[in-house]
C-alpha cells in the first residue's frame, strides 16, 4: 500500500472515530482532511477533490466545524476563494466543548438524586455519576492549563 493510500484509509478512520463520538460524518470526513493535509490551508473545492464529494457538501462542513472552533477562515493574498484551516488550539477548543455535556450529565444527576429516596440503589448510582463528574469538571481546567504550558515550553526550546 503507497503512503498516499494509507494516508486515505487513516484520514477516513479519524473520520469514523469523529463520527462515533458525535460528529456529522462530512464534518469528520473534512476535520480529518485539515488534519492530514500539508498544506497551510485548503478552499472549500480542494476539500471536495480530496474526498470526492461535492463542494456543498464540504461548505455545510467547514461552517459546523468553524461554528465550534475547530476551524478557521484565513486570508490567502491574491485568491478570491475562501482558505481555511485547522486551529492550532482545535484539541484543547474540543475538549473543553466536552465539559458542556458534562456539566449536563452532572445536572442529570442532580436532578435523579433529588427525585430518589435516601439511601435508595439508584441514589448512591446517581450520587456516584454526579461525583464523577464534578471531579472531571473540577481537574479538567488544570489539565488543560498543564497542556498549554507544556507545549508552550516545547515550543520555546524548538526556537532555539
Amino acid at each position: 500500500m503507497s503512503l498516499s493510500e494509507d494516508r486515505r484509509k487513516t484520514t477516513e478512520q479519524f473520520a469514523l472515530v469523529l463520527t462515533e463520538h458525535g460528529m456529522q460524518r462530512m464534518a469528520s470526513r473534512v476535520m480529518a482532511t485539515f488534519i492530514f493535509t500539508e498544506k497551510p490551508t485548503l478552499t472549500q473545492g480542494e476539500v471536495a477533490e480530496e474526498l470526492d464529494v461535492s463542494p456543498g457538501s464540504v461548505s455545510g462542513a467547514i461552517r459546523i466545524l468553524m461554528s465550534v472552533g475547530l476551524v478557521e477562515r484565513v486570508p490567502a493574498a491574491g485568491s478570491r476563494r475562501d482558505h481555511h484551516r485547522l486551529r492550532d488550539d482545535a484539541w484543547t477548543t474540543m475538549f473543553t466543548r466536552q465539559n458542556h455535556a458534562l456539566e449536563g450529565m452532572m445536572s442529570l444527576a442532580q436532578e435523579g438524586i433529588e427525585t430518589t429516596e435516601p439511601g435508595s440503589n439508584a441514589r448512591q448510582r446517581l450520587e456516584l455519576m454526579r461525583d464523577f463528574y464534578a471531579y472531571l469538571l473540577d481537574e479538567l481546567p488544570a489539565v488543560i492549563e498543564r497542556w498549554k504550558q507544556q507545549r508552550a515550553e516545547r515550543q520555546a526550546s524548538e526556537t532555539r
